[in-house]
């Protein structure tokens, strides 16, 4: 007890602590500092320990009390008052190396002295506030814990439904199943459909721009013959003014230019026909758009079907990243679970550790309590062999009083006895008085008388 690991308090932080923390009712308050200065006292240091010992170990005091023998105990009464000091003794052997006091005696409750109860009580608090502290963590770890499997328990719950959620939006239920596969089919044959009609509304377009182009070449070479004839004409008219007419010249120059009329007449019949021809294009190219325009309705229905199940897809990926989201939690939860638990490995490890020590300390002191009530057993036997010499003695004692009963028995028949004669002797006394009272005074007499006569 030299080299102390715990601070020794002062009196009064003792006494107001065990008051609060230990005592309860009135024993809180008629504990007071007279209790343990300047000399303490032997009940209340026992008392303080049972209540010490049941705050920590909820070992009732009325267990004290039991005797741990046998039924058939012969002379219980003698246990009566060893039991309850040898139980709380044990006990605290067991209890104060946990407070690091190992020199703990019988005559630390039989007979306390003021700096080892100090010392002893000081060590106990020191404990207390050690086991204080150590709930308050504990609480606030299960609180924690508790916290986080309600979280995990929440997110589980959550996962589960998303899943249905998912399941929901998947599956197809039992009765548009057919419904289903009716709309996918007439969806495969519309896009195949609308596959061939852009095709051939490409081709068709394709055919419209060669016209055009053929058009706008047959125009350009419409204009240039006219600007050709409006030229001619210059040029004729200019030729007219200057050269002399002759009739055959004439002639060849008016078969030259009806040569050319009918051309150009020829050409113009000929891009009227493919005027007409383009126009009839146009308007198949025309009747061709409503259709397409039609299909371009039904495709956008197909659209807003399709954004719609892509939407609802969005959504199930939403969900899912939500689900993965989730999992991650999860296995973040589940790692600091896995650490949690090892912490708790940890601390098991430990605690079964100084249990083994406690153990092997236990071990220790049962062995002391066995030798302890080996002698206990010798005293024991010591008690019967003086419990005999008591009954031996009782014995005697018995009769010798029986001796002395007799003995008062025939002294007070003697005395009896005694009393008549002596009774007896008082009337005889009484009687032999008045004779000579009878006898002085007629001796009285005659002496007056003879006085006279003298």
């Amino acid at each position: 007890m030299t080299e102390n690991t715990f601070p020794v308090y002062k009196v009064d932080v003792i006494v107001q602590f065990y008051r609060t923390e230990v005592l309860t009712g009135q024993e809180a308050k008629h504990f007071t500092k007279n209790d343990v200065t300047p000399n303490p006292k032997a009940e209340t240091i026992q008392r303080v320990y049972m209540r010490v010992l049941q705050l920590l170990f909820r070992f009732r005091p009325e267990c004290h009390y039991t005797v741990p023998l046998s039924e058939n105990v012969q002379y219980p009464m003698l246990y009566e008052w060893v039991t309850p000091i040898m139980s709380v003794y044990m006990r605290m052997c067991q209890f104060l190396p946990l407070c690091h006091v190992y020199d703990f005696s019988l005559n630390d409750l039989l007979n306390p002295k003021l700096k080892r109860t100090i010392t002893i009580l000081s060590a106990i608090q020191n404990f207390l506030h050690f086991r204080k502290q150590r709930l308050e963590m504990t609480a606030a770890h299960q609180q924690s814990f508790r916290s986080d499997m309600d979280r995990l328990q929440a997110y589980t719950r959550e996962i589960k439904e998303a899943e249905k959620k998912i399941e929901k939006l998947t599956t197809i239920p039992p009765e548009q199943q057919a419904e289903a596969k009716e709309l996918a089919a007439a969806l495969a044959e519309l896009t195949t459909n609308t596959q061939h009609e852009y095709q051939d509304v490409n081709a068709m377009n394709e055919k419209v721009a060669q016209c055009k182009t053929e058009i706008a070449e047959i125009s350009q070479k419409l204009t240039q013959r006219k600007l050709d004839v409006a030229t001619l004409k210059d040029e004729i008219s200019k030729l007219k003014s200057q050269i002399v007419e002759s009739p055959e010249e004439l002639k060849n120059e008016m078969e030259k230019m009806k040569e050319n009329v009918k051309s150009i007449k020829l050409s113009k019949e000929l891009a009227d026909e493919r005027l007409v021809e383009l126009q009839m294009l146009v308007q198949c190219a025309s009747q061709v758009e409503a259709e397409i325009q039609v299909l371009l309705k039904q495709l956008q229905d197909l659209q807003s079907s399709m954004c719609k199940t892509n939407q609802q897809k969005e959504e199930v990926q939403r969900s899912a990243a939500m689900n993965e989201a989730l999992q991650k939690e999860l296995k973040s939860l589940s790692t600091e679970e896995g650490q949690m638990k090892r912490a708790l490995a940890m601390k098991l490890d430990k605690e079964s550790k100084q249990q083994i020590r406690r153990q092997k300390k236990k071990e220790v002191k049962d062995q002391q309590v066995k030798n302890i009530y080996g002698q206990y057993d010798k005293i024991h036997q010591k008690r019967e062999e003086f419990v005999k010499i008591i009954e031996e003695s009782n014995r005697e004692t018995k009769q010798f009083r029986e001796k002395m009963q007799k003995l008062r028995e025939k002294c007070s028949q003697r005395t009896h006895k005694a009393q008549e004669i002596y009774d007896r002797l008082l009337t005889t006394l009484e009687q032999y008085n008045k004779r000579i009272e009878s006898i002085v005074v007629e001796t009285n007499a005659d002496t007056l008388k003879m006085k006279s006569h003298f």
